[in-house]
């Protein structure tokens, strides 16, 4: 997937109060970071970081960190964000295959909202829902594992309910079309800037809630 460049990124991640530049640092530590013991979220793959800032001023006594490889992305979120005064949000430039360097088992929830589909067979190992990725959450996870995902992409959805699945996550909700789901609440309808358009489009919003308690 290309991302529009934007001049001067590095140097617009690098000044941000939001960037957490040396997260690895910070391992066992976050609620120092927020200065509080609220439960913290995280979301894989947060692009211009619309859906992570919106939740973090829908929830302000929930802590959020984004988390985003690509640094044109980031540079987007975070000048998105700066006109926003949120204690409760922290961004991260990295990739995810490195999260048990960055956090011990301090994680609630993860979200995944429209990641990488990874169409062809052969690069399934690299799905954010793959049995490889499931074994790393286990162990940034404080207590229950806990999975919330949106998708437009078929393919990629029907990989992730077969892996939750074999990996003994149970579904508390399942949608094939999010947003004419009836039973769809508040929290369902923040949507990432790519859902906004795929919503323009028609397109169906693929969406599961998963669970493992231990």
């Amino acid at each position: 997937m290309r991302y529009n460049v934007v001049k001067n990124a590095q140097a617009i991640v690098g000044s941000s109060g939001y960037l957490i530049k040396n997260p690895n640092n910070y391992k066992n530590k976050w609620h120092e970071v927020f200065g509080n013991k609220n439960p913290i979220c995280l979301e894989l793959g947060m692009g211009r970081g619309s859906f992570i800032i919106e939740m973090a001023k829908k929830h302000p006594n929930t802590n959020y960190i984004g988390l985003e490889l690509d640094i044109n992305q980031t540079a987007t979120a975070v000048k998105n964000v700066e006109k926003e005064k949120l204690s409760n949000l922290k961004m991260i430039c990295a990739d995810a295959a490195t999260i048990i360097d960055m956090f011990g088992k301090e994680i609630d929830t993860i979200y995944l909202t429209f990641s990488e589909p990874w169409p062809k067979e052969k690069d399934a190992k690299k799905r954010f829902t793959s049995t490889n990725y499931l074994k790393l959450y286990d162990r940034i996870y404080k207590k229950n594992k806990h999975i919330i995902m949106k998708t437009d992409n078929k393919i990629l959805f029907a990989s992730a309910l077969e892996s939750l699945s074999d990996y003994w996550y149970t579904f508390t909700k399942v949608s094939l079309d999010l947003h004419n789901d009836e039973r769809r609440i508040e929290d369902e309808e923040v949507a990432t800037d790519f859902e906004r358009q795929y919503i323009k489009e028609k397109r169906p919003i693929y969406y599961v809630d998963a669970i493992f308690k231990d």
